[in-house]
Formats: structure tokens, C-alpha cells, sequence
């Protein structure tokens, strides 16, 4: 089947520019690999220009979180760090695995203790190591206290005694993430500055 020409060649997708091979074929529904090279996705004939983009969006979307999730995952298992802040606890929690993931979430991190594990979300990888050890413990009190109640910050405390810093660094994180694209030009450099302390 020849390349389709009623779609863009290169796709810009959460700041990452795709090289994109579309085809029409007699097929149902829109189909897509990610390859080396870019993305190659199949079309059904029939299918509207406008939803076939929104769709290729989509998958391209959950593609490349998808490729950047199994990468970091590679790269660096935070299951030691988990298990030796576990240690901390009274009782140490189990931890069996710990992965990052590059879903879309309003948390940062979550515990399970029917599987023992715990997801964080990938751009914690890219922050201080505090940072990421206050989530860690956050998450692993949740295996005693499944809520946020004051024995479950107590003991959070007494495990992790930077828990507060690292709430306050995150809620900046979350308030500057909000606020970037608002910011003028000058202000967004200021903070760009290195700063002395």
C-alpha cells in the first residue's frame, strides 16, 4: 500500500518530534507501531482525516510513555532503595518490586499490598534523592495506615524525618508545572537562574 499523503510526515508529541508513516488499508481500526525510525500506523479507508489524527495522537502518546517507562525501568531499579528504607519501619514492610511509570496520574507514588509493589511516577527520577526516598516512605507507610490519618504521619515522620521538606519541595514542583506556560519570558529565566545559597 502506498504512504497515505493526507497526513503529516512528522508529529510533535509531549515535546517529541515522530517521523510518521501512514497507510490506508481495508482494515477496522487504527493500528500502530513504534520502530526506530518513527511511528507506522494503518488507517481504515473509510476513517475521517480529523479522528484518524486524534487517534494517531493517542497511541503515539501512549507509545512513547510507554518506550521512556521500559527505558528508565532499565536503567535503574529502585527496589534496593525501597527495601532499605523499608527497613526503617518497626515492622518492615515487604517490597517485591518497584517501578517507575509514565501514566498519567494525580499521585506520585502508590502501594500495593496484595502484590507487595509499588509504582512512582518517572519524573521523580530526575529530582533530588530525598525527594524520591520521602515518596518511597510515604508509600510504604501506606502498608500499615491505608489512609493519611496522624498515626500515619507520625510514623511517616519518625521514618523519614525530611517528609515535610520533601511535601513542600513537590507541592513547588506541581504549582511551577501549572504555572510555566503563563509565566512571561523574563520570570521564567529567573528561575532558570543558578541561585546561591
Amino acid at each position: 500500500m502506498p504512504l497515505s499523503s493526507d497526513f503529516p510526515s512528522t508529529i510533535t508529541i509531549d515535546g517529541t518530534e515522530l517521523h510518521l508513516r501512514v497507510e490506508r488499508k481495508a482494515i477496522k481500526n487504527v493500528n500502530a507501531r513504534m520502530g526506530e525510525s518513527g511511528m507506522q500506523v494503518s488507517v481504515p479507508l473509510r476513517l475521517d482525516r480529523a479522528e484518524a489524527l486524534r487517534i494517531i495522537d493517542e497511541l503515539a502518546r501512549r507509545l512513547l510513555r510507554r518506550q521512556r517507562a521500559h527505558q528508565i525501568n532499565r536503567e535503574d531499579d529502585p527496589t534496593e532503595l525501597a527495601r532499605r528504607i523499608a527497613q526503617r519501619f518497626p515492622k518492615p514492610p515487604e517490597v517485591r518490586s518497584v517501578e517507575f511509570t509514565t501514566v498519567a496520574s494525580t499521585c506520585w507514588g502508590s502501594y500495593s499490598p496484595r502484590t507487595q509493589s509499588i509504582r512512582l511516577s518517572a519524573v521523580l527520577r530526575h529530582m533530588p534523592p530525598w525527594v524520591l526516598e520521602a515518596v518511597v516512605a510515604h508509600e510504604l507507610a501506606h502498608a500499615i495506615y491505608p489512609n493519611h490519618s496522624p498515626a500515619f504521619w507520625a510514623l511517616l515522620r519518625s521514618v523519614y524525618p525530611d517528609t515535610d521538606r520533601a511535601r513542600a519541595f513537590l507541592s513547588g514542583v506541581t504549582w511551577l508545572a501549572h504555572a510555566w506556560e503563563h509565566l512571561p519570558p523574563v520570570e521564567r529565566s529567573q528561575l532558570a537562574a543558578e541561585r546561591e545559597e
